[in-house]
């Protein structure tokens, strides 16, 4: 519940602007060292970059190509530390990397990339690489384009099919420790005066109402709010404290597709031939993602959306490589954009420009409790949070103590190979179908025993939203009672990937609406302007131009 009351009369010792990966994870190694926290944003929690990535957890092997090697071995550590700590989330990708005659990259030289992967990542759980010839590389991938093909390198990353989900489960970590946080809660002014940011004005936007909250005398400041961080930063008063553009984002693009003829069965690491960048095409979710594109990107962070020519080119790119796929713009079924937060460097190569994190701290502009989080990755967002903690109690001249998030599983945590999981089997197989209790614990984790409780409490909530879905009607009121949904875009785009899986969510309003007057109490009305909202969201963030033109 939102005690804005509470709130205002609580002195928070950080304050934590920005609810994706980074921000998160902010606010649950705070609360973890024992630090009152306070986490703000403006929309949903994971619902700008980390929703909209490649959801990959992976070490960075292009990084390589820019002699990054501090990151790719921070991005390769963390990868492994995300395998253990949340495995019903993170698991591992079997990657494979075709090679061409006329590519930018010799075969040589993928094989050295690969051989320094292997020792950049000594300490992993995973297997090495492995190279493939023209002869085994076809027995495997029997529909790649063979014209050219010199064979292949495999290797291992890792992917979260659920990247809102991780988010998500590290705000819920982080409120058991104490911290506050809130979605829909939008920071519009950071008031200062002496050096420090004394106080912040933010706005309910559920409510549209003002609120203006305190920080301690000791109070540290995070802004952690990826593609906005500069907008946060314009508003404060009583001066602006923002000297100079810190980011200057690039726009990553993907499609998402049904299984299509000649479809691998593993993940595909693929040179673009028109402009060799790389892109994937990643099974996902009984889907294929397909992506992505790296356009420097000046527009509206609010209405990002994957430009037709953009589509085209994925199109094109995975007719390419796999001949039989033939895949058109009819095949599309879903698109995304997102704005990676990279720092802002004027004429460079997209590609080139850096993806380490650098954490900005304000008091070289006269503001001493202030640092903002350039850059930073889905993959790193665990040790850039350490980074940040650290930095946030030394400025308020505490000892710095161990962060313990290296160790600490998430909330769901929960081998998928566990006994629980059978043992809901047993429980449960009369209302929810075997399949449906195995999807549930692969998106809940432990906590899919939350959302059968619901149905043993009320067994019509084990039905499916949809025919055709395993997502079954509990998990709609599980996220609007239990994991602070407050819309229909929070429950098919973040809570559930139901938007993702039947025409851009519209087909499954109705079951979807229907539940929620039944059991949560939202009147006709309020769904009606939640439907509303919610085809105005899709039209402007999600839906092709050109399948607007063809449904107008």
């Amino acid at each position: 519940m939102r005690n804005w009351q509470d709130i205002e009369n609580t002195a928070f010792d950080l304050i934590v602007i920005g609810g994706g990966s980074n921000g998160a994870g902010v606010a649950r190694d705070a609360a973890l060292r024992g630090i009152k926290t306070l986490l703000l944003d403006k929309d949903d929690f994971g619902s700008g970059t980390t929703g909209w990535s490649s959801r990959l957890i992976h070490g960075g092997l292009r990084y390589l190509e820019y002699f990054e090697f501090n990151l790719v071995r921070e991005s390769l550590r963390e990868r492994e530390v995300l395998l253990r700590v949340a495995p019903h989330l993170v698991q591992p990708l079997q990657m494979s990397i075709p090679i061409y005659a006329g590519g930018s990259r010799d075969f040589w030289e993928i094989r050295a990339g690969m051989i320094l992967y292997d020792l950049l990542s000594f300490d992993k759980s995973l297997p090495n690489h492995r190279t493939l010839s023209v002869q085994k590389c076809q027995q495997l991938f029997r529909h790649l384009n063979p014209v050219g093909l010199k064979g292949a390198a495999q290797y291992f990353d890792a992917q979260v099919v659920h990247a809102e989900r991780l988010c998500l489960e590290l705000i819920l970590s982080a409120q058991a420790a104490g911290a506050t946080a809130l979605n829909y809660a939008k920071v519009t002014q950071l008031h200062h005066q002496n050096g420090q940011v004394t106080s912040l004005t933010c706005v309910d936007q559920l409510t549209g109402h003002t609120h203006t909250l305190q920080g301690s005398p000791q109070v540290v400041v995070i802004n952690t709010s990826g593609p906005w961080v500069d907008e946060v930063l314009q508003g404060s008063q009583p001066s602006d404290i923002s000297k100079g553009r810190k980011i200057g984002g690039t726009k990553g693009s993907h499609m998402i597709v049904d299984p299509f003829p000649g479809a691998p069965t593993a993940a595909l690491y693929v040179e673009a031939e028109k402009d060799n960048r790389p892109f994937f095409i990643l099974p996902w979710a009984n889907q294929y993602l397909i992506g992505t594109t790296d356009i420097r990107y000046n527009g509206d962070l609010d209405r990002i959306k994957a430009e037709d020519h953009e589509i085209d080119y994925l199109l094109a790119e995975t007719n390419r490589v796999i001949p039989c796929a033939q895949l058109t713009r009819a095949d599309v079924r879903f698109t995304y954009a997102g704005v990676r937060p990279l720092p802002y460097s004027e004429g460079k190569k997209t590609s080139s420009i850096t993806r380490s994190h650098v954490l900005y701290d304000h008091a070289q502009e006269g503001i001493n409790n202030l640092i903002s989080l350039i850059g930073g990755k889905l993959t790193t967002y665990r040790q850039v949070a350490e980074e940040m903690v650290d930095a946030a109690m030394k400025k308020q001249g505490q000892t710095v103590t161990a962060s313990s998030t290296k160790d600490e599983p998430l909330p769901g945590a929960i081998a998928l190979n566990n006994a629980l999981i059978e043992t809901m089997i047993s429980k449960y197989q009369a209302v929810v179908s075997r399949d449906a209790i195995f999807h549930l614990f692969s998106i809940y984790g432990s906590h899919a025993v939350r959302i059968l409780d619901r149905v043993n409490q009320t067994p019509e909530l084990g039905e499916p939203i949809v025919p055709g879905l395993l997502d079954i009607q509990a998990q709609v009121v599980h996220a609007v009672q239990g994991e602070q949904a407050h819309t229909l875009l929070d429950i098919c785009l973040r809570r559930t990937i139901l938007a993702m899986q039947t025409n851009y969510g519209f087909d499954v309003l109705p079951a979807v609406t229907a539940i929620l007057q039944q059991h949560c109490g939202w009147s006709e009305s309020e769904c009606d302007r939640q439907i509303q909202q919610y085809h105005h969201y899709i039209e402007l963030n999600s839906l092709p131009d050109f399948a607007m033109a063809k449904s107008t």
